[in-house]
């Protein structure tokens, strides 16, 4: 059976999103109807395009903090507020050590996640 877990690893963000879209209109369609096997691989494939696109996301805040950005830059840029992009990016970094602890390999270690809350600083910064 196709998991997300399974799958990540493998594809792209730009594999995964080409898959689910012949998929989709596949099944938009309905000719031929989607097997079982392939509208989970279609739900699967949503699921790895959606961490991928977090993931996406927050390097690029990342990114924009090195370049000078402030959290209100960001979170227009965003559409959100500062405090919210501020705190999604917390967590972010959070998930990332706790992954990085279960899996020991996967995530932030502790040093990655120390300069990434430093980088992050305050959100008034």
């Amino acid at each position: 059976m196709v998991t997300p877990d399974g799958i990540e690893r493998d594809v792209t963000l730009t594999t995964a999103a080409a898959r689910y879209d012949e998929l989709w209109v596949r099944d938009a369609v309905g000719e031929p109807p989607l097997r079982r096997e392939e509208v989970l691989e279609l739900l699967a494939l949503g699921e790895v395009i959606a961490r991928k696109a977090v993931y996406g996301r927050q390097l690029a805040v990342r990114s924009a903090r090195r370049a000078g950005a402030s959290w209100a830059q960001i979170g227009g840029a965003m559409g959100v507020s500062k405090q919210a992009a501020w705190e999604a990016h917390g967590k972010w970094i959070d998930d990332q050590a706790e992954q990085n602890r279960r899996s020991d390999y996967q995530g932030l270690d502790e040093n990655q996640a120390a300069a990434a809350r430093h980088l992050a600083g305050d959100v008034d910064e």
